[in-house]
């Protein structure tokens, strides 16, 4: 069988999912429908907003569903009509059994992170948080369980001193673009061979999660290690954002988004949340080591370099930062 003849339905949703699905359909492939979530409305305007692989399903037209439910009748009817041999899932949602099983050859799904490590919703946040030097991306057959089926692929990437979530995104995008066209071609050609995750590790205890990021996460601790403030500036830089609290004289608080920062030193010299400022630089004690704050955005403004926040915020009036 060749690629033209292979069908294949491709699912996901942000702009992570449209990298592997541009080289699919640049390929040759034979994608013959795709599936997203549904279309949700956004911003201020709450103006309808499509996800990025219907958009280049639309741009290519290729047959595009959006159903609300997984496991509803006339959705799965719909898909079964596609006849596909083998379903791809890139940053899609989790599958019911009746749907991953549906295809002869199987589904596999494109996971962000080397597994059986981190396993979850934000598995490249969670490498950067952690201090990782490398990540990856590994293709792997879908089964009942989240992010635990058997392994047909994987590469690996450095993750740079200089690197946050953004790049680190960018880098496996384009990373996982190439591993999904060479496990398809592995399938093609029948040379796939797959490894079982429990074949790894020794004891699940060895295994960092990667679950899903909400606000409390966010929060900068200024009792940790600047070091570990400063990972966690990283994996979370440009989007969410880690946020911390400044305390004014006056007992007003207000909620900073940090996006850049640097260790200026393993010693503090104050309590936990005390600072220091000049003209250019802000740089907060920890519970062990100095940060400097480097890029920074006040609530309802602009992101601004620290200098230039320094400019048009008098942090004499600043108590602390919590």
């Amino acid at each position: 069988m060749g690629k033209k003849d292979l069908r294949i339905v491709y699912m996901g949703t942000p702009d992570f999912a449209v990298e592997p699905l541009k080289r699919l359909v640049e390929g040759g492939y034979n994608v013959v429908g795709c599936i997203t979530m549904p279309d949700k409305p956004a911003g201020r305007g709450h103006k309808i907003q499509f996800s990025p692989v219907k958009e280049y399903a639309l741009e290519k037209g290729i047959p595009l569903l959006q159903p609300e439910k997984l496991k509803d009748e006339a959705f799965q009817s719909d898909l079964k009509a596609w006849n596909a041999d083998l379903q791809i899932v890139v940053a899609f949602r989790m599958l019911p059994e009746s749907v991953w099983n549906m295809p002869r050859l199987g589904t596999f799904n494109l996971h962000a992170s080397l597994l059986p490590q981190y396993r979850g919703a934000a598995p490249i946040n969670w490498a950067v948080i952690n201090g990782e030097k490398e990540t990856g991306v590994t293709t792997f057959f879908l089964t009942h369980d989240i992010d635990t089926g058997n392994i047909i692929m994987q590469e690996k990437v450095k993750i740079d001193e200089t690197d946050n979530v953004g790049t680190v995104h960018d880098k496996l995008m384009t990373l996982g673009a190439d591993l999904v066209t060479k496990t398809v071609d592995k399938i093609l050609d029948g040379t796939i061979t797959t490894t079982q995750q429990s074949m790894l590790y020794k004891d699940p205890s060895e295994l960092k999660p990667a679950p899903k990021i909400f606000k409390e996460t966010c929060k900068i601790d200024f009792n940790q290690k600047a070091k570990n403030i400063h990972n966690l500036v990283r994996g979370l830089s440009p989007y969410p954002a880690a946020w911390c609290e400044m305390v004014g004289k006056d007992g007003n608080i207000t909620s900073i988004k940090t996006f850049e920062t640097e260790v200026v030193s393993d010693k503090s010299n104050g309590t936990p949340g005390t600072f220091s400022f000049d003209k250019k630089n802000i740089e907060v004690n920890t519970g062990e080591g100095i940060l400097r704050i480097k890029s920074l955005q006040y609530p309802g403004k602009k992101r601004l370099s620290a200098e230039e926040f320094l400019r048009g915020f008098k942090m004499d009036e600043v108590e602390k930062f919590s």
